[in-house]
């Protein structure tokens, strides 16, 4: 009897379902994984979500493991983390992690999972590719010891690359947020906060993740002289105004885009995407990071809490998707 599965769909922008889908039994090189989380990248998801992926950015928001076309019907996410049901010998048993969207079973190649440290659970390890996205900044801006540093924005991408940046030796770390309540964050992660207003300037370096124009123009008033903005925010089909005509070019200030799409070339000769995603798995070793997991549901309810997730009814960082014991 071949296995079956629910999947979130996005029917319509806006509008979700859940599809029961009868799966293909995996062939050797496969894997039959049977989900335990999941996890809402409340960015770009939420965007998805909405319906807001512009035309000529559909091949580049692909999802590695994506099914249908943007703006709808499209099956939609990629921090998945599951039991390995069936495979190769040495994979049976193992929790892993994997691009895949909301299905409660999947069966992709070997390849595509990546087996969860046991240091970290399983819960946690939803988190995954918002690290990795955040290993990749970092990589990007290459920060120095000693630097003064702003994040600018307290989303997932934000405090993921605040969270790693306070292990940094001698460095200045300010989370800056326009909410109040991301300082309960910040001081879980052990680092400074500051509203927009507040924040400490002069800083070598700035990582922007708001994913708004008050923060980017922000972020670059933060800036000492020669100072760097690593852009990590997605704008959908938004267009934003800077002031680059005021102290950008006296002061020589620098903006850089880093996307996780693609393997800082910063990186050590040789890294690969499997290498940056293990990196990231390890470093949830950290219990810091359960402080980005904000909500919970069980993935029955998900097409009645996508809506508030992207409306912002239901506030907060990750958003995590729990699967039925079975």
């Amino acid at each position: 009897m071949k296995p079956t599965a629910g999947s979130f769909w996005l029917r319509s922008p806006g509008q979700g379902e859940i599809r029961q889908e009868t799966l293909t039994a995996p062939a050797e090189g496969e894997v039959l994984v049977r989900a335990l989380y999941s996890g809402v990248s409340r960015g770009t998801e939420t965007l998805v979500f909405r319906g807001g992926v512009p035309d000529n950015q559909y091949a580049t928001m692909r999802a590695p493991f994506q099914e249908g076309e943007f703006p709808a019907p499209v099956k939609y996410g990629y921090l998945s983390v599951g039991v390995v049901e069936e495979g190769p010998e040495g994979l049976v048993g193992s929790t892993v992690f994997c691009l895949y969207p909301h299905q409660s079973r999947y069966v992709v190649p070997v390849g595509a999972v990546t087996v969860v440290p046991e240091s970290v659970p399983a819960a946690r390890a939803v988190l995954a590719g918002t690290v990795e996205t955040a290993v990749n900044a970092l990589w990007d801006a290459a920060p120095l010891v000693g630097d003064r540093i702003a994040v600018v924005g307290g989303g997932m991408v934000g405090c993921s690359v605040a969270a790693l940046l306070a292990r940094y030796p001698g460095v200045r770390v300010q989370l800056v947020d326009a909410d109040p309540a991301r300082a309960d964050t910040a001081r879980a992660l052990g680092v400074d906060f500051a509203l927009p207003g507040e924040a400490l300037g002069e800083c070598d370096l700035v990582v922007h993740a708001s994913a708004s124009e008050q923060g980017l123009v922000r972020s670059l008033e933060l800036l000492a002289a020669e100072g760097t903005v690593i852009e990590l925010s997605w704008y959908g089909d938004r267009r934003i105004s800077l002031p680059l005509g005021e102290a950008f070019h006296s002061r020589r200030l620098t903006l850089r885009s880093s996307q996780v799409g693609t393997v800082s070339p910063a990186a050590r000769a040789g890294r690969t995407y499997a290498d940056r995603l293990a990196l990231a798995l390890e470093l949830l070793a950290d219990d810091r990071f359960d402080a980005l997991v904000t909500g919970e549901c069980a993935f029955e309810e998900l097409p009645d809490v996508m809506p508030k997730l992207a409306s912002g009814e239901l506030p907060g960082l990750c958003h995590r998707v729990r699967y039925a014991a079975e």
